[in-house]
C-alpha cells in the first residue's frame, strides 16, 4: 500500500466513524469492527425473569430502550405498570418509539434530578449502565421489599483507551464507580444488598472508525472528544492497530442486587 493510499484509508475510516449517529444503545455498528465480552451473569435474561414477577417496573436512564424492550419481550408476563426515565432528547424521541408499543410510558427526566415518581411506587427498579446510581431516589420510590436490579459500569473501565489519549489517570477517577463504595452508599440509603457481582472483560478495537464513534457515543470516556482535537493521536493509533491488529482494552462491570427493608406486596426472587 503506497503512502497515498495509507493516507486515504485513514481519512476514509476517520470519516466513517464520524458520520455513525450516536443515539440510543444499539451496538451493532461495531460487529466486525470491536468486540467486546459479555458477562457471564446474561443481564437481559436475568432481568426478563425479573419482570415476570414485577407489578410495577421503572427502568431509570434507558438510553434508546434497546435492552428495557429486550426483556419485557422474553418476560414470562408482563407488569401491570412499567415506566422508563432519559435525559437525553435524542434517546428520549428513540426509547418512546422503540417502548411505547410495550405500553411504557417514557419520562424525560434529568439524569442529576429527583426522580419524578411517588414514594413507594415501585417494587422494581432496574438500569442498565446508569451514569451513576442515586441510592437515595432508588430507595424512596422502592416499596418496603421491592427490589433494586442493575448493571453498572466498574472502575477503570476502557481505561487503556482513556489513558491513551489523556495520559496517566489520577486515583480518584480510577476509582470511582467501584462496587464496594456503591455498596457502601446504596446501605447507607437504607438498601440491603443481595447480591454484588464484578467481572473484568476483553475490548478490541479493530479500527480507528471504531474508536471515534466510540468516543462519540460514550462521551465521558474522553470528555470534550472531537476528531480535529484529536487528530494526531488519532493517526498513530491507526498506524499502531494497521501494523500491529485490535487495540486492546478492558471494562469492568459489576451486577448490583439490592432489597428495601419491608415486607412488600410482591414476590421477587
Amino acid at each position: 500500500m503506497t503512502d497515498d493510499e495509507r493516507a486515504r484509508r485513514f481519512e476514509e475510516l476517520i470519516a466513517e466513524g464520524a458520520a455513525v449517529p450516536t443515539d440510543g444503545w444499539d451496538f451493532s455498528w461495531f460487529e466486525g469492527r470491536a468486540h467486546e465480552a459479555r458477562p457471564s451473569w446474561g443481564y437481559a435474561g436475568a432481568m426478563a425473569r425479573r419482570l415476570g414477577g414485577a407489578a410495577a417496573v421503572l427502568d431509570v436512564q434507558t438510553g434508546g430502550g434497546e435492552v428495557f424492550d429486550f426483556a419485557l419481550g422474553r418476560a414470562s408476563r408482563p407488569p401491570r405498570l412499567a415506566v422508563a426515565t432519559e435525559g437525553w432528547p435524542p434517546n428520549v424521541a428513540r426509547a418512546t418509539a422503540l417502548l411505547r408499543p410495550r405500553g411504557v410510558a417514557v419520562v424525560a427526566s434529568p439524569e442529576d434530578a429527583p426522580l419524578p415518581f411517588a414514594d413507594e411506587a415501585f417494587d422494581l427498579v432496574v438500569s442498565r449502565h446508569p451514569v451513576e446510581a442515586r441510592w437515595s431516589e432508588i430507595a424512596r420510590v422502592l416499596e418496603p421489599g421491592g427490589r433494586y436490579f442493575a448493571q453498572h459500569v466498574g472502575p477503570a473501565s476502557v481505561h487503556e483507551l482513556v489513558e491513551y489519549f489523556l495520559g496517566p489517570q489520577p486515583r480518584e477517577r480510577r476509582d470511582a464507580r467501584h462496587p464496594d463504595r456503591e455498596r457502601r452508599d446504596a446501605e447507607a440509603a437504607g438498601l440491603e444488598i443481595v447480591e454484588v457481582r464484578a467481572e473484568r472483560l476483553r475490548v478490541e478495537f479493530h479500527d480507528i472508525a471504531a474508536v471515534v464513534h466510540f468516543l462519540r457515543k460514550v462521551i465521558w470516556m474522553v470528555p470534550g472528544f472531537t476528531v480535529e482535537a484529536y487528530l494526531p493521536r488519532l493517526r498513530a493509533l491507526h498506524g499502531r492497530i494497521e501494523a500491529e491488529g485490535a487495540f486492546v482494552a478492558h471494562s469492568t462491570r459489576h451486577l448490583f442486587h439490592a432489597r428495601k427493608g419491608g415486607a412488600g406486596r410482591t414476590s421477587h426472587p
